[in-house]
């Protein structure tokens, strides 16, 4: 069998647009959008220093982008709240040399992309909650829709046609075009979410546009 170069060239445009669609999605993480955020719950285990992040092998590096905040309390009695620090292994194994004391955790590190180290070593199976950011979910052909294609259509747009002219090499003011468009999406998408939609008109009053006005 023959395969054209138009058919590879073909191929490959697919190819692309699939990888395409994938660093979109990506993209959209650098702002920090409400819609991924989301808050699970887990249990330490007494005298084990490590948890694996809730669903076990799941949430995966493809769906859970960071740990925003750590929280436990005492299973019986009331649940008052404790956040634990974040810190690096390096700190936790000088401060809690031995794992086999336990105590009350007051901080915790990243073990590996799916597990979470605590120190100290926990005396009791805390419950625990975590503050979490999700990763979107990839475009592809069963998921053909996305938060960002549906709230945010002109981000979209732009940044697909700069990735668009950056593979088929056109014209260098397009390109820059595209990419200020891109740009300008994004921020008007950071305005709002970062923005807008964290103020509190009651608190922090309404936003408002200081106008010139001519002088009489």
């Amino acid at each position: 069998m023959t395969v054209s170069y138009s058919e590879l060239l073909a191929a490959r445009r697919v190819e692309n647009m699939k990888k395409l669609k994938s660093e979109l999605k990506n993209d959209s993480f650098i702002v920090d959008l409400d819609v991924f955020k989301s808050h699970q719950t887990a249990n330490l285990t007494a005298s084990n220093p490590f948890l694996s992040l809730p669903g076990g092998s799941s949430p995966t590096p493809t769906s859970l982008g960071t740990v925003r905040y750590m929280q436990i309390f005492a299973p019986t009695g009331t649940p008052t709240r404790e956040y634990l620090e974040q810190r690096d292994i390096s700190y936790m194994n000088e401060y809690w040399p031995d794992r086999t004391a336990t105590g009350t955790p007051r901080y915790w590190a990243w073990w590996d992309h799916n597990t979470i180290y605590v120190a100290p070593t926990p005396d009791l199976a805390y419950n625990v909650e975590l503050g979490i950011t999700r990763l979107p979910t990839r475009l592809s052909s069963s998921n053909t829709t996305s938060w960002l294609g549906n709230n945010a259509p002109a981000a979209l747009l732009y940044a697909s046609l700069a990735e668009a002219f950056k593979f088929l090499k056109g014209p260098p003011d397009m390109l820059q075009t595209y990419e200020q468009s891109y740009q300008r999406a994004l921020q008007e998408l950071v305005i709002e979410q970062q923005g807008r939609h964290r103020r509190d008109e009651y608190m922090q009053g309404a936003l408002r546009t200081p106008l010139q006005s001519r002088n009489p």
